[in-house]
């Protein structure tokens, strides 16, 4: 499995932002992230995670960025996702293939933060 690139690439389209608090250390909450979307050794996706800066990428086919932030509040932590188009070309190709990707990120999010606090708090 590569690693996905730290920095988004200068031509980036930036589709969804959603952010969720998680009473629950970051550490934690880190771990759990990244235990459910490490995409494993086989997977054709870039993956990085950065325990120090609570920081996740997983980028898959060329159009497709997700990143997760982890940040630390008194009361817990802040999960920070964007959804981003890293498409070099076809930015219009990019959005219609996925389209259904892009559809359903505010309920995956909203399964995620859930699943999550389910767990850690």
């Amino acid at each position: 499995m590569p690693e996905a690139p730290r920095l988004r690439p200068a031509k980036h389209t930036v589709l969804h932002t959603f952010t969720a608090h998680i009473k629950a250390r970051p550490n934690a909450v880190f771990t759990a992230l990244d235990t459910r979307l490490h995409p494993g050794a086989g997977a054709g996706s870039a993956y990085l995670a950065d325990p120090d800066a609570f920081f996740i990428v997983a980028q898959g086919g060329w159009w497709y960025r997700a990143e997760y932030r982890v940040v630390p509040d008194e009361y817990g932590s802040n999960l920070e996702h964007v959804v981003v188009s890293v498409a070099q070309r076809g930015e219009k190709a990019a959005l219609a293939t996925g389209r259904r990707v892009i559809q359903t990120a505010p309920l995956a999010f909203h399964d995620l933060v859930k699943s999550l606090r389910a767990e850690l708090e």
